[in-house]
């Protein structure tokens, strides 16, 4: 990225956005993350300002035969404060596809988002996720029995990665795949500019970003993959021309991208990074959202994988961090807050060369 491209973008610059019938106010939105987006990470990213968000990957498998009990009612749960929210499916066949997604249009999510870019090996190996872009007629049907399921006033949308890998082949198949959904209804698509093969090595290839935007002209483009400052997510928006960028692993313990993108969106400086007492608080929140999500045992066992990306932020990131991975107990947070939480000291922003190990599945 040359210099020019980090010029404050205004908000003349974006316009909101739009997902069908849902005007967002913000064209920066939290994307879905297999193991974490769920509806503590969603309501905090809410709070910070992520003007929607979308759950974690569900199968249309489990969803067809989905039992409303206390031990797995938090995969549908949706607070009040967090509405539009997308819920997002993932699957082989496209009959039990449309029946997961009339599921998840019942449950109350806003907009059901359709999962082409996974690209994990077992779900490959089942035909789900970037599996589909593969197999251009399978993925249409898929779109197509989705869209006549759900209900007319939720958009369906899709996540796409740029094809199976670089050849012509699987280019062909990404453009026949993308202009087949917006004719068949589709409200929006989120492509990521890496290829299923590359998974999450390798640069993100924003040029390419900028030829599917140019190729739809003002059907709704979001852009993904390398957003991990707030500077990112402006820089892509005005070098491709997105209408919207999705940030994933770049907000996994670290909510207050949202808010620095605000502030660059308003052309105002960007915020220095959350201080040591800021995180500690937004940690106590996010722990009380778990508890009250999960309960008080399965809430601090979720919350330990939060923890060490919240560390990522502190001054003392490898010492804090060594606390979290060990974290079972609620009081094993109250020791790790009274050693590393006590002082108010300034963060650290996020190294994006810490996450070079983190997977979101799409």
């Amino acid at each position: 990225m040359n210099d020019e491209s980090r010029l404050e973008l205004t908000p003349s610059f974006a316009a909101p956005l739009t997902i069908g019938p849902i005007q967002l106010d913000f064209p920066v939105v939290q994307a879905a993350l297999s193991g974490y987006s769920d509806m503590s990470m969603r309501v905090i990213a809410r709070r910070f300002g992520a003007s929607y968000a979308v759950c974690e990957v569900m199968l249309d498998q489990f969803l067809v035969t989905f039992k409303d009990r206390s031990k797995n009612k938090h995969f549908l749960a949706i607070a009040d404060e967090e509405h539009p929210v997308g819920g997002q499916l993932m699957g082989a066949e496209p009959i039990q596809f449309a029946a997961g997604a009339v599921k998840l249009a019942q449950a109350g999510y806003d907009v059901i988002d359709i999962n082409f870019g996974c690209p994990v090996r077992k779900v490959l190996g089942r035909c789900r996720g970037g599996f589909h872009l593969s197999q251009p007629e399978v993925a249409l049907e898929v779109i197509s029995r989705t869209r006549d399921a759900t209900p007319p006033e939720i958009p369906v949308t899709v996540k796409m990665r740029r094809g199976i890998d670089d050849t012509a082949a699987s280019r062909d198949n990404f453009f026949r795949i993308l202009d087949g959904a917006f004719d068949l209804g589709v409200a929006a698509i989120t492509v990521h500019g890496r290829t299923v093969e590359q998974r999450y090595v390798g640069p993100s290839r924003w040029e390419f970003l900028r030829e599917v935007k140019e190729h739809v002209g003002s059907r709704v483009i979001l852009g993904s993959g390398d957003l991990f400052s707030a500077q990112d997510c402006l820089d892509m928006m005005r070098q491709t021309g997105v209408d919207g960028v999705t940030v994933a692993r770049g907000a996994i313990g670290n909510p207050w991208i949202f808010q620095q993108c605000r502030a660059l969106y308003a052309g105002e400086p960007l915020p220095p990074p959350p201080t040591v007492f800021e995180q500690r608080d937004v940690i106590n929140e996010h722990l009380r959202l778990a508890e009250e999500l999960y309960g008080e045992k399965r809430g601090i066992t979720q919350m330990r994988k939060f923890g060490i990306k919240y560390s990522f932020l502190h001054p003392d990131m490898e010492e804090c961090r060594a606390k979290f991975t060990k974290m079972r107990t609620l009081a094993d947070w109250h020791a790790i807050r009274e050693t590393f939480y006590v002082e108010d000291r300034p963060g650290h922003y996020l190294d994006p060369q810490i996450h070079a190990g983190t997977s979101e599945c799409g």
